[in-house]
This record gives C-alpha cells, sequence and structure tokens, in this order.
C-alpha cells in the first residue's frame, strides 16, 4: 500500500504509543499529577492504540517483520521469568503491556511500505512533547531548572527527565536534518522543528543523546555521500564547523560536557559502573541467569540500572540479551544491503542512536521510545507492498481501415 494511501487515523494511534512510553516517573511538575493518574492515561493510551489499530485493521492483514517476530520472542522469557512473582504483580502487568504494544505494532505493519509516513509522523509527535517542554520552560523556569537536576531541563508540565527530553530532541532533529537533505521538506519548516530542539537539547546537558545525534548523524549522511550532492556539501560544512567550534570553544565545550563533575564521578559514568558491577556479580539460578528475574522498573538494588544490556540481563536473562541483540543485527544488516536512499539513511540514524544510547540508557526490552525509533527504522526498511493488478484490458477488435470512413446519409 503506497504511503499517501495510510489512513490519517494511524497519525493518531502512533501518538497514542508514544504518550503510552513517557512514563510517569520524573521531575515534579508545576501543578502535581498523582502518579496513578498518569499510569492510567499511559495505560489508557495504549488500550486506545490497539483499539483503533485493530478497528482500521479489522482483517488483520500484517506484513512479514523479522524485527516484530523477535519482540514477540522476546515475550517468552519475559513471561518465563514473571510468572513466579519474584517482581510481584506488577511484573505481569508490564508482560500484559508489552504484549499490547508489539500487537499494535503487529496491526500497523499493514502500512510499513518504507516510506516516510511514520518519520513524519514521529517528528510531530515529539516535537509536541517537546512543546509542552518549551510552554513548562516559559511558566515556570524554577520548576524547569531544578536545583535538584543540577539546573538541567526537566518537564514541568509532564514529569520528563533530562534524559528523555534530550533522546527526543536529539532524533527529531537528526531526522528532520535528512529529510532537509532528501528535499522532502523546506528549510523554512525545517528551522522551526531544528532550532528550539536544538536550544532545548543544550539545556539538558545530555551527553548520550548529544553524541548518539552527531554519530548518528555521521553515519546516515554517509550512506548519502556517494549518490547527493546536497549530503557531500553538508558533511563538508558540518566536518569545517566541528573543527572550529572544537578549537575555538574548547574550554566551553568541556565544561558542557563535564556538567561540572569531578574527573572521578565522570569516569564511573556518575555511578552507573558500580551499579553494573553489583548487578553482574550478585548471585543468579540457572533460571535467572537464562530468563531474568522479571520485567520491573529497570533498577537494581534501588538505583536505576542505565544500560538497556544489562537491564534486559536482569530482567529476561541471556535468552532476552541474544533477542534483543538480534534486533539490532537484523536492522543493522537489512539497512547495509539496502541501495543508498533516504529511507535507509534516516533507519541507519535510528538504529545508530538507539545502539549507542543503549549503554547509558534502558529500554530496548520493554515498551518504550527506543522501541517506537526502530519500529520507525523498520517501517523504513520494509519492501514497498505489491500493487493490486488492475483488470486486464479487453484486446481491442482490429477493424479493417475501409470500414472505419464514416457514413454520411
Amino acid at each position: 500500500m503506497a504511503a499517501d494511501h495510510t489512513p490519517k487515523i494511524v497519525g493518531t494511534v502512533w501518538g497514542l504509543l508514544v504518550l503510552n512510553t513517557l512514563g510517569s516517573a520524573g521531575a515534579k511538575t508545576i501543578v502535581p499529577l498523582p502518579r496513578s493518574l498518569i499510569q492510567m492515561v499511559t495505560m489508557g493510551a495504549l488500550v486506545a492504540a490497539f483499539a483503533l489499530a485493530l478497528a482500521l485493521n479489522l482483517r488483520l492483514r500484517i506484513r512479514p517483520s523479522a524485527f516484530l517476530l523477535l519482540l514477540t520472542l522476546l515475550l517468552v522469557p519475559s513471561v518465563i521469568s514473571s510468572a513466579d512473582l519474584e517482581s510481584g504483580f506488577g511484573a505481569l502487568f508490564r508482560c500484559a503491556r508489552l504484549a499490547l504494544f508489539v500487537g499494535t505494532l503487529w496491526l500497523l505493519s499493514r502500512w510499513w511500505d518504507g516510506g516516510l509516513t511514520f518519520v513524519r509522523h514521529h517528528i510531530r509527535m515529539y516535537f509536541a512533547v517537546l512543546g509542552s517542554v518549551a510552554a513548562g520552560l516559559v511558566i515556570s523556569p524554577g520548576a524547569a531548572l531544578p536545583e535538584l537536576y543540577g539546573g538541567r531541563l526537566v518537564g514541568a508540565l509532564w514529569p520528563l527527565t533530562p534524559p528523555q527530553i534530550g533522546q527526543y530532541a536529539a532524533v527529531i532533529i537528526g531526522l528532520t536534518v535528512l529529510l532537509v537533505l532528501g528535499r522532502r521538506t523546506d528549510r523554512g519548516s525545517a528551522a522551526v522543528v531544528v532550532v528550539p530542539s536544538l536550544v532545548l537539547l543544550a539545556l539538558t546537558h545530555t551527553r548520550t543523546a548529544t553524541l548518539g545525534l552527531l554519530i548518528g548523524l555521521a553515519l546516515a549522511i554517509g550512506s548519502l555521500v556517494l549518490t547527493s550532492a546536497a549530503a557531500r556539501r553538508f558533511f563538508a560544512w558540518a566536518v569545517l564547523c566541528a573543527t572550529v567550534a572544537a578549537v575555538a570553544f574548547s574550554s566551553a565545550l568541556r565544561a558542557w560536557f563535564l556538567r561540572g563533575q569531578s574527573q572521578e564521578n565522570f569516569s564511573n559514568l556518575t555511578g552507573r559502573a558500580k551499579v553494573w558491577d553489583a548487578l553482574l556479580a550478585a548471585p543468579r539460578t540457572t533460571s535467572e541467569h537464562l530468563f531474568g528475574a522479571g520485567l520491573g522498573d529497570k533498577s537494581f538494588g534501588g538505583l536505576p540500572i542505565d544500560n538497556s544490556w544489562l537491564a534486559v540481563y536482569q530482567e529476561q536473562g541471556m535468552t532476552g540479551v541474544a533477542l534483543v541483540a538480534a534486533v539490532i543485527v537484523v536492522l543493522g544488516g537489512v539497512a547495509l544491503l539496502r541501495p543508498p536512499s533516504l529511507s535507509r539513511a534516516c533507519a541507519i540514524f535510528l538504529i545508530s542512536y538507539c545502539a549507542i544510547a543503549s549503554y547509558t540508557e534502558a529500554g530496548l526490552g520493554d515498551a518504550s521510545p527506543y522501541l517506537l525509533h526502530l519500529a520507525v527504522a523498520a517501517s523504513l526498511l520494509a519492501a514497498p507492498a505489491d500493487r493490486p493488478l488492475s483488470a486486464p484490458e479487453v484486446p481491442r477488435r482490429r477493424v479493417p481501415r475501409r470500414s472505419r470512413r464514416t457514413e454520411v446519409t
């Protein structure tokens, strides 16, 4: 099915999935929102997304997808590890949420055709989220830049953490830049998205998002260099500007990157390394090693794990780690085998960003924005659907030239 035949309601479904993955934990908001209310809204958004997707696809037409098949298989270790209730009933609830999330993606796969439809939905929805962050910054700068987070930007209207905001900003900046290079949007519209998003990204002081944006864009634009003059020009100017900035603003960039941390604190990744060492040293049964301890809140000993691979190992075991690794390898392999194109470049950016962010952020093993990013990449790498064959033309009967003369009465 062609991209321009995608129903507009699909954008609403995608927006509901984005709302579901915003989470319920974060900074204090201007108007206090009970966590139970936020969870009700996010879970209700997922149920509504599934219901709308099912209504759009009542005949259950789906596209073959190795990505979605691997996510479906990921449910197996999730359910096995959560069934013993070691992590409480919340683990089974998270399994149901993941199943509903993956089911919605299966229903939407009918419209995955290698086009840019879902890229545009992705940009619009996350730009709307960033709009709420900007509104909170204008209404209450003190609440949006609290001392609790070291003056980093947080969500003052909806509880969003600096890494979340940085992730959303980096992803839509990268995708919008690629759309400009591919001449799929004008520079004015792109500036409306890119400029404020860059400001918000800078205010979050998020190193992972910044590195993911720069490296992901470098790889994506590099895939277009041989076929796009615009990509070659942009790449040359970007290298020149980066070199000048590194020389002229080295001290300022270093201060921004360190965020006032000591060298020791920076070297152990703001305490993450201590949590990782403790997690790996913890004793485990054979079942826990293979299938994990059940879906939880991505923490260990009350502290966030902040690493997708270790979080998956903790909750879904080595089986989950193997499946998540297969997701990245399969998507990356398919992207490398595709001929150069804008869709391929966008997919490479999203896959690269998620792979880089997985080192200091959790989310690849559960319903999260990272799985939405990878779902967009999968939609970009899907082969175009075969168009329905038109009715065969009835062969016209040849009429002798002598009989073609019009009779005059």
